[in-house]
């Protein structure tokens, strides 16, 4: 007999509704989040190198530009495709095959003798990047009770942050210590140390609480199955609409127009404007467990969370923009960063919708659609602010009101898909439960139940 999905229509009250949690839960959970770790490691190696990649590669800054932008067209081309192959092959051979492609692109990029090769190289690092971060959703979901799934999510966001300090703060002195090939290198071995157990030790889901079997299909059916039926869930698109609003300012001042806005636009040193950057990934890790246990404790927050999010990152960045004069006081450029770092956090919001929209055969396909939203409007942002700085001489207050454009965007749809995706959530609870309707707010022993 195979548990219910959490959250979903199919759970019946005579069926253990979650899985047990619990150390063995944890332990599993956490080999994939090592996975996910290092491939964070990897993905940002290259922003504390990218002075060393311009005169290795004997390239511009335009060039230089395109390996960001190359791996977050990668990483966002293959989130669908990922959540497909979770929810068919599981999240073993998903996270096994993730770890040996970047691993083996973070060693190509190591010894790459052209721009080209790197090029190919990140290429090879995004995919297998790409394959991590919905894994370890799955793994929580699986693993541990519906009331835990925030929580879990914020923390697997919480150690990508880690990662990102990682690189900041080690690699970059053993880049600058022992050279690029050895530095870079040397980091690959850390892809062979987390394959060892996920390979040895991780599984899919406990014993007993597994999804339920896929129904025989047309073939070639399954993948346009899994696509239209988690794009009809109203809490799918509603959870993609959060992601792409919520996560693509902090995300397009952390990979790329930080460090320029900061120095060109703002004079500050580039020792303080990583500083400031680093603030923002600090920010992002302590605001992450807070958004996560609001949420697990209030899924009435969830909207509020995510919409106070974004306009205090509008009236920040509104202030920053808009300050008499040249620059904008540093205890401005401090606030800002500090708001910034609630981005990340109110992204994964978006998870919280999808998920209990979709049963547990569709989670990965759910969780690709909802992660896409937040790089494709990072990739727009990206875009778009570098052709305004260069159609305006680098006025970067024309430039960075892109931001408020795809806010706006976002935010529409956002009010658009709220009631819909609300009014299922507690349809589908009034299915699950039997008896009298289920009082709003989360109860711990059964999902679904807990409604915004």
């Amino acid at each position: 007999m195979t548990a219910p999905v959490n959250g979903s229509a199919d759970a019946s009250p005579g069926i253990p509704a979650d899985p047990p949690g619990g150390r063995k839960a944890v332990a599993v959970w956490g080999i994939g989040v090592a996975v996910y770790f290092v491939a964070v490691i990897f993905r940002t190696s290259l922003g504390v190198a990218g002075l060393d990649a311009a005169d290795r590669f004997h390239v511009n800054a335009s060039a230089l530009a395109t390996f960001s932008l190359l791996q977050l067209l990668v990483y966002a081309g293959m989130q669908i495709p990922v959540g497909l192959m979770v929810d068919r092959l599981g999240t073993k051979k998903v996270l096994t095959l993730g770890a040996v492609l970047f691993t083996v692109g973070q060693l190509g990029f190591a010894l790459s003798p052209s721009y080209g090769m790197a090029l190919a190289a990140r290429a090879l690092l995004g995919c297998g990047d790409a394959m991590t971060f919905i894994s370890v959703l799955r793994l929580g979901t699986r693993w541990f009770p519906a009331r835990r799934g925030p929580l879990m999510a914020q923390l697997a966001g919480l150690v990508g942050m880690a990662g990102n300090l990682v690189s900041t703060l080690v690699l970059a002195p053993v880049l600058h210590g022992v050279g690029w090939t050895a530095a870079f290198a040397g980091s690959a071995a850390a892809g062979l140390v987390v394959l060892v157990p996920l390979v040895l030790f991780l599984r899919d889901h406990p014993e007993g609480h597994g999804p339920a079997p896929r129904t025989a299909g047309a073939p070639g059916g399954f993948v346009r199955r899994q696509i239209r039926e988690s794009w009809a869930e109203p809490g799918t698109r509603l959870g993609l609409w959060v992601h792409f609003t919520t996560q693509f300012p902090a995300m397009v001042f952390l990979l790329l127009w930080g460090m320029p806005f900061l120095v060109e636009a703002q004079g500050l040193s580039r020792t303080t404007a990583g500083g400031l950057l680093t603030l923002v990934v600090a920010s992002n890790m302590a605001l992450g467990l807070v958004y996560g246990q609001i949420v697990g404790r209030r899924q009435s927050a969830r909207i509020p969370l995510a919409l106070g999010t974004v306009g205090l990152t509008a009236l920040l960045w509104a202030a920053v923009l808009g300050y008499p004069g040249d620059r904008a006081p540093m205890w401005l450029l401090v606030t800002l960063c500090l708001v910034l770092g609630g981005c990340g956090p109110a992204s994964m919001i978006g998870f919280d919708f999808a998920r209990p929209a979709n049963p547990a055969e569709r989670q990965g396909t759910a969780s690709g659609i909802t992660n896409m939203g937040g790089f494709l409007a990072s990739m727009t942002t990206l875009l778009t602010v570098g052709i305004l700085l260069d159609a305006t001489g680098d006025n970067y207050r024309i430039a960075f009101s892109t931001v408020f454009v795809l806010e706006a965007v976002g935010v529409l749809n956002i009010l658009r898909l709220r009631p819909l995706a609300l009014a299922r959530e507690r349809e589908r609870a009034h299915a699950t439960v039997s008896g009298p309707a289920a009082p709003p707010g989360p109860v711990p022993t059964e999902p679904g139940r807990a409604l915004a």
